[in-house]
């Protein structure tokens, strides 16, 4: 069982292909490195040998702390790589026993939080936050850990979390790290889940500016929002999945001989991770809130708006019915008076002697008439 397991991790972990060979199996073109070239720090950043909670030895190689690992009774190796290269997973597989699809998420990344067991190995991923105030983003770090009965190695690819923190915790409470991979994995957790703070504060900080410059009535704060609801729900993807993950090792503590103290350091960092949770569940229903006040104080500014040119045009179209009426009233003796005008011998009634007297009072009728017709209409 162990050969074929064995054969099917450096199958997974074969050298790169011929340059010739344009062939790329899906879980190789999803790894963020395939492109890249190696890099020039070194993998390891830090290796080394623990006995009753003391570190012993720094092996300066895998090869010497796997050595060292056989060779110093009661001793726990604790491994801290940085994008290591497949070689190195691929010794590291082979020699504490690690299951070929855990060895596939640590090389892939760009995983979700989860814990997964491999008989005695447990696989952990976490992801720690970062908020940058000035761009508005929630920055992530993914780190995978295996958790074995005498080893505990972390792979990172990238910078945060820095763990060289954590194992100097640890290094200086002997008590607490002599417990073993188990409080390695709690302090990890510790710093994961305690890095969620700044990034709760930054967040809310954000959402308190949105409300002013909502309630201010700036225009440009609907992207605002769309944007930094985007990272509230990047942020719950990196949280939500803890809970469950932290229940689990609570309620496992009795089964894996985890130790009472330390089942009450897990339960306190379960405690932080909830608050993170809740907080991040009421941001996004915040912003959701805020987004439609948002839209209802835009649409109500446009009523006004509308209401306010509404207005303008009844007063417009008011002026305008008053200028036709006195328009129509005037054209009356105009008309009148133009037809009288005429040089004409034949024009009926033109020698009359009440001709003009005539003329005169058919206009005062007409503009008399017109003017209580459009009176009665409200044109005046």
């Amino acid at each position: 069982m162990t050969e074929r397991r064995s054969r099917g991790v450096r199958t997974f972990l074969r050298p790169p292909s011929r340059p010739d060979d344009t062939t790329m199996a899906p879980e190789r073109s999803m790894d963020p490195r395939a492109q890249e070239e190696t890099p020039a720090r070194p993998s390891v950043i830090d290796n080394a040998l623990y006995v009753d909670g003391r570190r012993v030895a720094t092996p300066e190689s895998l090869a010497e702390a796997f050595e060292g690992l056989k060779r110093i009774r009661g001793s726990m190796a604790w491994i801290g790589l940085y994008r290591p290269m497949d070689r190195e997973l691929s010794e590291l597989a082979e020699e504490f026993a690690l299951h070929e699809l855990a060895i596939e998420d640590a090389i892939v990344a760009h995983q979700r939080p989860k814990s997964d067991r491999y008989g005695n190995t447990l696989f952990v991923v976490l992801r720690a936050a970062s908020y940058d105030d000035e761009l508005e983003e929630v920055g992530f770090g993914e780190l995978h850990v295996f958790v074995g009965p005498n080893f505990v190695i972390t792979v990172r690819h990238s910078e945060a979390p820095d763990l060289s923190s954590v194992r100097r915790r640890m290094e200086s409470d002997p008590d607490l790290l002599r417990q073993g991979p188990q409080a390695v994995l709690y302090a990890i957790l510790d710093t994961v889940v305690d890095g969620y703070a700044p990034v709760v504060s930054g967040l809310q900080n954000d959402i308190d500016e949105i409300e002013v410059q909502v309630f201010g009535g700036d225009p440009t704060v609907s992207r605002r929002i769309y944007e930094l609801s985007r990272e509230v729900i990047e942020f719950q993807r990196a949280t939500r999945p803890l809970l469950g993950m932290l229940e689990g090792f609570i309620a496992g503590s009795a089964k894996y001989g985890v130790d009472e103290e330390l089942e009450r350091y897990l339960r306190d960092v379960a405690d932080h991770a909830i608050t993170a949770v809740e907080r991040a569940a009421g941001f996004r229903q915040m912003l959701q809130d805020i987004l439609v006040v948002n839209s209802t104080l835009v649409s109500q500014a446009q009523n006004e708006e509308i209401t306010k040119l509404s207005e303008a045009s009844y007063a417009q179209s008011e002026e305008v019915k008053k200028i036709s009426a006195w328009a129509a009233i005037l054209f009356a003796p105009t008309l009148v008076g133009t037809i009288y005008g005429m040089n004409f011998d034949y024009m009926p009634e033109l020698h009359w002697m009440f001709g003009y007297p005539f003329a005169l009072l058919l206009m005062a009728v007409v503009c008399l008439t017109l003017y209580v017709v459009f009176k009665r209409r409200d044109w005046l």
